[in-house]
Parts: C-alpha cells; sequence; structure tokens
C-alpha cells in the first residue's frame, strides 16, 4: 500500500525522495466497506485521504432528504482536501465507499505544518488544491451548458466502466437527472 500512496502523490507532482518520506511517515491505511460514510456532515474529521483502491464519492443531502452525489473519486486518487470540505473543523459534505475501499490517510494539521516548513509539499498540496479546483469548475460548465446525453457521454469518458461497479442512481443524481432518465439514455446510447 505504501508504493501505491508513493505513486499517487508522485503523480501529482514531482517530490524529492526527502519530502516523500516526510509525508509517508504520518500515512496510515484503512479499510472501509461497500456503503460505509467515513466522513459526515457537520462532524469533525482531520484527515487527508489517498484512495489506493476502490470508489467513493461525496454527497450530500437536499430539502427534501435525497441524496445528491457531487464527486466520484476512484483508485490512485485523493479525494476533496480538508481546506475545501471543512468549515471550523466540521466537514460540510459526506464520504462514502461505494465498494470496499482502502486508503491511506493522513492528519491535515500535521500535513500543513509540513506544508508551511517545506516548499515541495506545499507545492504538492497546491497542486492538489488546483486540481480539485479545475475538477469542480469543469462539472459546474458541463452541468450548465451540456445536455444530459453529453453529460452521460463525458461521464463515460471520465470513470470508464464505473457504470457497472456502482449503484445508477447515485450516477444519476451526479448527472443532475432522475434514474428513469439514465436509463433511458443508456437505452439510447446502446443502439
Amino acid at each position: 500500500m505504501k508504493d501505491l500512496t508513493k505513486d499517487i502523490i508522485l503523480s501529482n507532482f514531482p517530490l524529492s525522495l526527502q519530502s516523500l518520506e516526510s509525508i509517508m511517515e504520518i500515512v496510515e491505511y484503512v479499510e472501509y466497506q461497500k456503503n460505509e460514510v467515513f466522513i459526515s456532515e457537520g462532524k469533525l474529521n482531520s484527515g487527508e485521504y489517498f484512495v489506493l483502491e476502490g470508489v467513493c464519492r461525496s454527497f450530500l443531502l437536499n430539502p427534501e432528504g435525497e441524496e445528491i452525489t457531487i464527486s466520484f473519486f476512484t483508485d490512485k486518487s485523493i479525494i476533496s482536501p480538508y481546506t475545501t470540505r471543512t468549515l471550523n473543523g466540521l466537514s460540510n459534505l459526506n464520504f462514502q465507499a461505494l465498494t470496499d475501499t482502502k486508503m491511506g490517510v493522513m492528519d491535515a494539521g500535521r500535513f500543513e505544518e509540513f506544508m508551511v516548513e517545506n516548499i515541495e509539499i506545499r507545492e504538492f498540496g497546491n497542486s492538489v488544491l488546483r486540481k480539485e479546483l479545475r475538477n469542480k469548475v469543469e462539472k459546474e460548465i458541463r452541468m450548465a451548458s451540456l445536455t444530459a446525453k453529453e453529460r452521460l457521454i463525458k461521464f463515460r469518458e471520465d470513470y470508464p466502466l464505473l457504470e457497472n461497479l456502482i449503484p445508477h442512481t447515485t450516477i444519476s443524481t451526479y448527472l443532475g437527472i432522475t434514474n428513469i432518465s439514465l436509463s433511458r439514455l443508456r437505452n439510447e446510447l446502446v443502439k
């Protein structure tokens, strides 16, 4: 699992061996079972997470109590950074494992100390933040400018085979459509 964590870090920013080892010293490994919510909205959470294996999502409940998927995170990715998903130490999102998931987790406070002390680690952290912002903006643009069919096609490009691993209701809320509409679009695209 350490090698996977190193690969994730280095795919985001080319750290020196010394900086990489500093981060690796504070990473612990955890496993979450399918459907387990590992970060809850309104609760304290002080971790930074590397998805080593599996699929998870961030989601919120709308005023009617329905789950709305915000983002997906797959193998070899980093979930939304602590600074973007918390306010005053409390999570503003829920995160759920959609499959059995293995993660590397480090304390956000310790990581922030490293960012202050080490320019390389700061640049790594900033590259993760930039990627998160870019992903959020791209999704906003897609939601505003693409048809539901085009959003599904883009989803398939971004997340190949994910349709076969997770509930379609989760995908439909991510795309901003009903599950019935998703089923109809899937049938159209098969033809």
